[in-house]
């Protein structure tokens, strides 16, 4: 390397790699020394300009016409957006069409780049720094919130543990002043025995003196006590006392603790209104304020895959489909057979409930293990690799549908023995954490006996498709009602006959309404949003989402599962 040039990055002959070329081929744009323009120039095969290295870029480039190769283009047509030559316009292809001179064009374009390269550089750019600069102060204020929001927790459980510690205070005192009067009621009563038995030996001595005295007046002048110690002194009966511990209402405490509001997040979007100033500048003017657009609804569903299962006809109908994976997939019909797919119809493994029962419902926990209820045998069983574990054992309660929900809890609807009641119960593992069956006013929330699947959704709502009420009752995550969906506003006499019920991460509520062939749409609050119908769907009875909001529905009588897009 040149010593001259070994501290800086310097151009070089792109030929010898001479240092500071004195020439360049504004055609080739390629660097070149005096002793390798000759060279460059004997190709004959290509066309040259040679200029000075300080006038590169001066020689435009006029492209060649595509059609009619090699004719150069001197004009560029708007309507196609393509450059031109005499012959394309002589062709009569871009007749009525608006033609400029090319130059014209790029000086155009140019000036567009200019402007677009200004707003980058003087305001996108920025704005985007700044945004980005903000972001590890937001960040620190997540964690600083989160501990102030676990302070304020934990200073409201010790509030109510101090409660609790006062509580128990005050019935320890009640106990200690029973236990007061008890012992002062047993110290008077063993004064008097102890007074009674001193008189006793007393006269016992006495009497044993006068057995061994041969005095005649003594012994004559004795008179019998007996008749006063006969008698015990008066006993008093003591009615111990009992403590009857109330039964904790978890719903309750968790209400004492108090409530949590949910994460709201909506984003201010700036569409930077530009307008250009009297001057020729940049002028930004306010933004405004909206919330992120939703993810739209498809106006054509369609179907993307469908499989063909071994289920199909009345005798193994198929009812229950839940996600392994986006690309497999668990099935559930009116047999003991439980059956694993992938997405193209392949049987990738087949399991028998542990009774021999017919699986009321299925669904895939977070470990990828597979929960089934089984009705007749009222049990809840995790199906492990070729092991079956009974998990809940239930007495005077028959279950029905399952849902694993977003922190690890399994929500389960179920029936009493005489069909009489039916609640949704929380368990954490199989221990029960939460009952939920009646609203504040202790009316039944759901309808006893039939089909009830449920589905927790993305705010924690509890979404139970009740198909005798002919509706799908959301509570929340406390049990509290929040509102009955029977069917869209604008067709009152329509019949409803919900079954599958799912939720997806726009947090709709789906259900498959099997008589009608169709699937309904509901947002979060219980507003109709629109019908799945137009995708030749025929009874459709479970449904569930993947990771990207694809949904997998089960015909019962084809015994296929069909795999839908209902988004764009």
């Amino acid at each position: 390397m040149d010593p001259k040039y070994s501290a800086q990055d310097i151009v070089r002959c792109d030929i010898c790699e001479t240092p500071v070329p004195p020439m360049c081929c504004d055609i080739c744009h390629i660097n070149l020394c005096k002793v390798c323009v000759g060279e460059h120039l004997s190709e004959g095969s290509t066309e040259h300009k040679v200029v000075p290295f300080e006038e590169r870029g001066s020689t435009i480039n006029y492209p060649k016409c595509q059609k009619h190769s090699p004719i150069i283009c001197y004009l560029h047509c708007k309507n196609c957006n393509i450059p031109i030559c005499a012959s394309c316009v002589s062709s009569g292809d871009h007749d009525h069409h608006k033609n400029i001179d090319i130059l014209t064009h790029l000086k155009n374009n140019k000036e567009l780049i200019e402007k677009d390269l200004q707003e980058l550089q003087k305001f996108i750019r920025p704005q985007f720094q700044q945004a980005a600069s903000t972001i590890p102060a937001q960040k620190a204020g997540v964690k600083q919130h989160s501990l102030k929001l676990t302070t304020a927790l934990n200073n409201q459980g010790e509030a109510l543990h101090k409660e609790i510690n006062s509580l128990i205070q005050k019935k320890q005192s009640e106990i200690e002043d029973m236990d007061k009067q008890h012992l002062t009621a047993i110290t008077t009563q063993e004064e008097v025995i102890n007074n009674a038995l001193h008189e006793i030996k007393k006269v016992i001595l006495d009497l044993q003196k006068l057995l061994d005295s041969d005095d005649v007046c003594l012994v004559s002048e004795y008179t019998s006590r007996n008749e006063e110690f006969r008698t015990l002194p008066a006993q008093f009966q003591v009615t111990l006392p009992t403590f009857s511990p109330q039964e904790i209402n978890r719903e309750q405490l968790y209400q004492q603790l108090g409530s949590l509001s949910q994460l709201l997040i909506t984003y201010r979007l700036d569409e930077a209104a530009r307008t250009t100033n009297e001057h020729g500048g940049l002028q930004k003017t306010s933004g405004a304020v909206s919330s992120p657009p939703a993810r739209p609804l498809s106006d054509n569903t369609r179907i993307l895959t469908d499989i063909q299962t071994q289920f199909g006809g009345l005798k193994q109908q198929l009812y229950n489909v839940s996600c392994l994976s986006d690309e497999v997939i668990w099935t559930s019909g009116n047999n003991e057979i439980m059956k694993l797919y992938n997405l193209k119809g392949e049987l990738l493994k087949s399991v028998q409930t542990k009774s021999g029962n017919v699986p009321q419902d299925i669904v895939v926990n977070r470990s990828g293990g597979l929960l089934y209820t089984d009705y007749k045998d009222s049990s809840i069983n995790l199906v492990s690799g070729t092991q079956i574990q009974t998990l809940i054992k239930l007495r005077g309660w028959i279950p029905y549908g399952l849902c694993c929900t977003s922190c690890g809890d399994l929500l389960v609807t179920m029936d009493s023995d005489d069909y009489e009641q039916t609640k949704v119960v929380r368990y954490s593992g199989s221990t029960e954490k939460q009952t939920i069956q009646r609203d504040d006013q202790g009316k039944p929330l759901y309808t006893s006996f039939g089909p009830k699947y449920l589905s927790e959704n993305r705010n924690l709502d509890i979404c139970v498709a009740d198909n005798l009420a002919g509706a799908v009752v959301v509570v929340s995550a406390a049990g509290k009602f929040r509102f009955t969906y029977t069917g869209p506003p604008s067709t009152p006499r329509e019949s409803f006959d919900p079954i599958g019920i799912t939720t997806d991460s726009q947090g709709n509520i789906l259900t498959s309404d099997s008589d009608n062939h169709r699937i309904h749409i509901i947002n979060r609050d219980g507003y109709f949003l629109r019908f799945i119908h137009n995708c030749g769907l025929q009874s459709p009875w479970g449904i569930c989402v993947d990771s990207r909001d694809n949904l997998f529905v089960t015909e019962a009588d084809t015994g296929k599962v069909k795999k839908v897009q209902y988004y764009k």
